[in-house]
């Protein structure tokens, strides 16, 4: 029986959340025993990347910005685990880890067109970094304001995951000497932000209107 589309990315993911939850799970465990809540780590965890993004990279120190910040980003795993183990998932938890991500992935964009813009010597990847900016923040919003229908509108090409992965692999990668990598992902990160917009407005539409969905303004 053939695979619907994106099975394979989907199985991909959850394998490799699977693999990593053999190191995360044991600290999870032991930052509960030490009575740390998951929202501690989640805020811990969102300062500490704004701090690193809007302080290393405006300065030009990109590898250690990208090393920082991603490292930071593994907070978002070990919150999770944190949750489940101790049964505090909910609206709440769900929310603010939300609420911060957005927040993180803004201070990285900014970061990086700040050093761009002001620092470097290449000012279309500054608007280019505003542009991947304002694009994932779309991806986003068009997920929340579909659940907020009763709809659904997640996945695309370019999830939270992928947009971060390669924004800070090609900043840190290129920054190490390697000719026109960091170019190419913003390129290649503003295409398909703007492409998982489409296909989320399309996600919507196909659900919306059998249903008689009116619009409102």
């Amino acid at each position: 029986m053939p695979q619907a589309p994106g099975s394979d990315a989907s199985a991909g993911k959850a394998k490799a959340k699977h693999a990593a939850s053999f190191v995360v799970d044991p600290v999870a465990r032991g930052l509960l025993a030490l009575h740390v809540s998951p929202d501690a780590i989640t805020i811990l965890g969102s300062v500490g990347a704004v701090v690193a993004s809007l302080w290393l990279f405006p300065t030009g120190h990109l590898v250690a910005g990208s090393i920082v910040v991603s490292l930071f980003a593994l907070s978002d795993m070990l919150d999770g685990s944190m949750a489940r183990q101790s049964g505090r998932t909910g609206p709440w938890g769900a929310f603010l880890d939300s609420t911060l991500d957005r927040i993180t992935d803004a201070c990285v964009y900014v970061g990086l067109a700040l050093w761009y813009l002001q620092g470097g010597d290449e000012h279309l990847l500054g608007y280019l970094a505003l542009y991947c900016l304002v694009a994932g923040q779309i991806v986003s919003y068009a997920r929340a304001r579909a659940e907020g229908l009763d709809l659904t509108a997640s996945g695309g090409v370019a999830e939270r995951t992928e947009r971060m992965v390669l924004i800070l692999t090609t900043t840190g990668v290129g920054a190490l000497g390697v000719p026109y990598i960091q170019a190419i992902g913003l390129w290649v990160l503003a295409v398909a932000s703007t492409f998982t917009v489409i296909q989320r407005m399309v996600m919507v539409r196909r659900q919306a209107l059998p249903r008689g969905k009116q619009r409102t303004p």
